[in-house]
């Protein structure tokens, strides 16, 4: 899910972000001037490294990626890598959000809790402020839908399955 922020310095900055929609954490974040294709895998190869361990074919076989219909989702380049990794591609349906609700609800957040209150001066600058809510969002940020527990708090009862070798 990509979204656009204004930097003092370099101008407009894409975020773009990877959510899990099941234990609700942030298993990935990034921030890029421009935003293309190449920059939308980044919170993807975050959380493949975090859950599965180094980019490799076949990786995270079995996940399932929902993304938005946007330019850098429907690349060949960003399919071919889903495919590599062992990730399946998840269209959200055209012009309904509840479709993808755990990643727009998380971009509320972002919004209310960090974008709208804080500027930043460089992309850079944006980049290490949200790896700094990805984390404080994980350990701190309480779920109703799972009896107020913390995503790490949730995380730690459902690790993800290990691919077999």
């Amino acid at each position: 899910m990509p979204l656009t922020v204004w930097t003092r310095q370099d101008g407009m900055a894409t975020v773009f972000v990877a959510i899990d929609h099941f234990v609700g954490d942030v298993v990935g974040i990034h921030a890029a001037r421009p935003g293309t294709r190449f920059e939308a895998l980044e919170p993807v190869y975050q959380g493949v490294r975090e859950h599965y361990g180094p980019l490799a074919k076949g990786i995270a076989d079995g996940l399932v990626l929902r993304h938005d219909h946007g330019p850098q989702y429907l690349s060949h380049h960003f399919l071919a890598e889903l495919r590599f990794l062992g990730i399946e591609s998840s269209p959200s349906f055209v012009r309904a959000p509840e479709g993808n609700g755990v990643a727009e609800r998380f971009i509320r957040t972002l919004k209310e809790q960090l974008l709208w209150v804080q500027t930043f001066d460089t992309v850079e600058a944006l980049r290490r402020a949200l790896l700094d809510f990805k984390k404080r969002f994980n350990k701190h940020w309480i779920l109703q839908r799972h009896r107020y527990a913390t995503p790490e708090q949730v995380r730690a009862t459902h690790p993800p399955m290990a691919v077999a070798a």
